[in-house]
C-alpha cells in the first residue's frame, strides 16, 4: 500500500472541467467543427459526445472511470484511481476504525463461523463467542446457502447506533433467541502483537502504518519496558506501508531529537526534510528490524533510517523497493486518486525505488543480491565506513533465505485450497481444551497421527501428493495448524507466539541482539 499523505481535495481533478453543450444535431450535419475542441478538455468532451450521441445508452460514470483508469495506467505502478467503495475501505483500514459489530468469520460448509472477536467490540459485548455459527441475520437465513462476502458485508456492516439480530448455533444447539447487537465504531489496532520473548527482549509486529500506529506502538513499548524490556525486535515483514507521517513518527522513537529520518522531493515538490521530533522512547536499547520482500514504502522508511544511521541491525530478506510518496485527492462521489507526488530518500540520500519493469525477483528470496534492473550503483557510506546502496529495496545486514519448505508445491496448493482452515475449524475445534495458554505454547505440538489424518483429509478431497512432498510440507502445515488452533482458543497473541517458535529470521535477530 502506498505511503500516503492525508490531504484530500474535494473537487474534481482530472476530468472536472465541463464544457458547453454542442449545437443539437439536425440529422444532416455529422461532422463537428474542430475549433470547438480544446485539447485541455478533450477527454471530457469525448465522453459527453458519446453520452449524447451514441447508438446505445451508456453511463457517463462508467466511461469516466475507464478514462481515468487508462490515464493513471500511464503513470507509475503506485498511482491508482479508487472507486468510492475502494477508497472507503482503504481509508478505514489506515484510520484503524469502521462501523460494524467487530467479528472475524470463516465460511465453513456454507455456514458462517465466528473465529475471532474484536476485544470490547459490539459483538463481544452482546455475548457472541468464538465458535458461534450464524444461522440468520435480521430474520434472513444465511446458513446452508451460498453467500458472497459482499452480501455478508451489506448485512453485517451498518451505521453506528443501528441494531442487528443474529440467530446463533452454539455447542450443538440453537440459542432460543437471537442476539441483539448494536452496531458501533470498531477500533482495530495496527499492532499485530506485542510481548516479551524473554525477560529483556520485546517483540512488536506491525501490520501497517495507519493513523494510530505511532500511538499504539508507544503504548505497547511503554508497557513492555515496565516489564523489563531492554532490547527490541521490530517485525515489519509483510508490512506494505501506509501513512508517510506514521512512519516518521514511529522512527522518531529510535533517535534523539532532530535526527534526519527521511526527505522527499519531486518535480512539483521542493525538498522537505523530516526529523525525529523528540527524544526517542527507545533511543538507546538494542534494536533489530525484520524485513522481507513484502516490506514496502513506510516500512522501508523506518528500516532505511535505522540502517543509514546505524541505529540497529536489519535482518531478513531484501525489501520490496518502493520509494514513492502518494497524496490522495478525493472526488465528490467518494472516489479518490492516489497520485505519486514525490520520491523519498534515506538520510544518506539513497532512493531505494526498484525499476517499474521489475515485478518480481526470486533472487531476493535465496541470496542477498542486488535487484535485477537496478540502475543505482552508487555506494553510500555510513559513519563507521559501511557501504550501503540505493535502488531495489533495503538489503538486510543479516540475510536469511526463504524457508524452502514454504516454497514447496504441495504446501502452496494446500494454502490456496484453504484446507488448513477448513480442517482446523471443522474437525479440531469441537471441544474446549483443558490446558492453559501457557501450557499450550510450551507443550502442544501437532501429533504425528493428526498430520497423517490431515493428509488423508486432503487426499479424500482430490489432492494428490507423493510421500516426499508430504514430508517437505510437514513442518509448515503442522506450524500453521498449531498456530490457528492457538488463535481460535487463546487469541491472536497465541497465534504469533506459536509461529515464532520456529521462525528462523527471528532466531537470527535474537542472536544478533546478543552479539552472536
Amino acid at each position: 500500500m502506498a505511503a500516503t499523505y492525508g490531504a484530500v481535495l474535494l473537487l474534481g481533478l482530472l476530468l472536472g472541467q465541463n464544457f458547453t453543450d454542442e449545437n443539437s444535431r439536425t440529422g444532416r450535419n455529422t461532422l463537428l467543427p474542430l475549433s470547438i475542441i480544446d485539447n485541455s478538455g478533450k477527454v471530457q468532451h469525448l465522453i459527453d459526445l458519446i453520452a449524447d450521441n451514441y447508438v446505445d445508452s451508456i453511463g457517463t460514470d462508467d466511461l469516466q472511470d475507464l478514462a481515468i483508469d487508462e490515464i493513471v495506467a500511464q503513470l507509475d505502478p503506485h498511482s491508482e484511481y479508487l472507486r468510492p467503495n475502494q477508497a472507503l475501505k482503504q481509508n478505514e483500514t489506515l484510520e484503524g476504525s469502521f462501523e460494524g459489530i467487530g467479528i472475524e468469520y470463516y465460511i465453513l460448509n456454507d455456514t458462517l463461523m465466528t473465529v475471532g472477536l474484536i476485544p470490547g467490540g459490539p459483538a463481544q459485548t452482546a455475548g457472541m463467542r468464538v465458535g458461534d455459527r450464524l444461522l440468520a441475520i435480521n430474520g434472513d437465513t444465511i446458513a446452508g446457502k451460498p453467500i458472497s462476502e459482499k452480501m455478508l458485508e451489506k448485512k453485517i456492516r451498518g451505521r453506528r447506533g443501528t441494531a442487528i439480530e443474529i440467530a446463533i448455533h452454539r455447542n450443538g444447539v440453537d440459542l432460543p433467541l437471537p442476539l441483539k447487537v448494536m452496531r458501533d465504531r470498531v477500533e482495530v489496532s495496527s499492532i499485530d502483537v506485542a510481548y516479551l520473548i524473554d525477560s529483556v527482549t520485546a517483540y512488536i509486529k506491525i501490520k501497517r502504518f495507519g493513523a494510530k500506529t505511532a500511538e499504539d506502538f508507544e503504548r505497547s513499548l511503554r508497557n513492555l519496558k515496565k516489564q523489563g524490556a531492554r532490547h527490541l525486535v521490530l517485525d515489519l515483514r509483510e508490512n506494505g506501508g501506509g501513512y508517510f507521517n506514521a512512519a516518521t513518527a514511529l522512527a522518531s522513537h529510535f533517535f534523539d531529537d532532530k535526527q534526519l529520518i527521511v526527505y522527499t522531493q519531486g518535480a512539483h515538490e521542493p525538498r522537505v526534510d523530516y526529523y525525529s521530533s523528540a527524544e526517542g522512547l527507545f533511543g538507546d536499547g538494542e534494536l533489530a528490524v525484520l524485513i522481507d520482500e513484502n516490506s514496502a514504502s513506510a516500512s522501508e522508511i523506518v528500516a532505511g533510517a535505522i540502517q543509514d544511521l546505524e541505529r540497529g541491525v536489519i535482518v531478513g530478506r531484501r525489501s520490496y523497493g518502493k520509494a514513492l510518496v502518494q497524496e490522495q485527492f478525493g472526488f465528490g462521489d467518494g472516489s479518490a486518486l492516489n497520485l505519486t507526488v514525490a520520491r523519498y530518500y534515506t538520510p544518506l540520500g539513497r532512493c531505494i525505488q526498484k525499476s517499474y519493469t521489475i515485478h518480481s525477483d526470486s533472487l531476493r528470496h535465496t541470496a542477498n543480491l542486488p535487484v535485477l534492473g537496478n540502475r543505482d550503483t552508487t555506494a553510500y557510506v555510513t559513519t563507521s565506513g559501511r557501504r550501503v546502496y540505493g535502488g531495489g529495496g533495503i538489503a538486510p545486514d543479516v540475510f536469511v533465505p526463504a524457508d524452502s519448505n514454504r516454497a514447496s508445491l504441495l504446501y502452496r496448493k494446500i494454502r490456496k485450497a484453504n484446507f488448513i482452515e477448513t480442517y482446523v475449524y471443522g474437525r479440531l475445534t469441537t471441544s474446549v481444551p483443558s490446558y492453559s495458554v501457557e501450557n499450550y505454547l510450551k507443550g502442544y505440538f501437532l501429533p504425528e497421527q493428526e498430520y497423517e489424518r490431515f493428509l488423508e483429509y486432503i487426499r479424500d478431497r482430490g489432492m494428490e501428493y507423493t510421500p516426499d512432498e508430504a514430508k517437505v510440507a510437514k513442518s509448515m502445515v503442522r506450524s500453521d495448524i498449531e498456530a490457528l488452533l492457538g488463535r481460535y482458543y487463546f487469541g491472536s497473541e497465541a497465534f504469533f507466539k506459536v509461529k515464532n517458535r520456529s521462525d528462523e529470521v527471528l532466531a537470527r535477530a535474537l542472536l544478533a541482539l546478543h552479539g552472536e
